[in-house]
């Protein structure tokens, strides 16, 4: 089931940090970005933040689950959606835990 545009901007409303938010489609699911960094997924209307060791202390008593079948597991954020503040500093923790993107390796032109 794909999700609902407006939870995705739902979601992004909640977040507010002082990098360039946005939620990019895929696979009929969402992405959701910080300066080009992916750090969470929207996924059958539920959000997940990808795990770090910072983000689980931050947290506390964390509820895992994958987004989609097959992948590996992820922080369930449901009970505090509502709480921007909370929400907030959460992707905040995740972002600067996470490393960098990988610059993408530049195409040869084929002659």
């Amino acid at each position: 089931m794909a999700s609902n545009k407006e939870f995705v901007d739902f979601v992004l409303d909640q977040i507010k940090i002082d990098k360039e938010l946005t939620a990019k489609k895929m696979f009929g699911e969402y992405g959701i970005f910080a300066n080009k960094k992916i750090f969470a997924l929207i996924c059958d209307d539920k959000l997940f933040i990808k795990p770090t060791e910072e983000g689980r202390a931050f947290i506390g008593n964390v509820v895992e689950a994958p987004p989609y079948p097959g992948s590996k597991n992820s922080f369930l954020i449901e009970d505090k959606i509502d709480n921007g503040d909370w929400l907030s500093q959460l992707s905040k923790i995740t972002i600067e835990a996470l490393p960098e993107p990988k610059p993408k390796k530049k195409k040869i032109a084929k002659k």
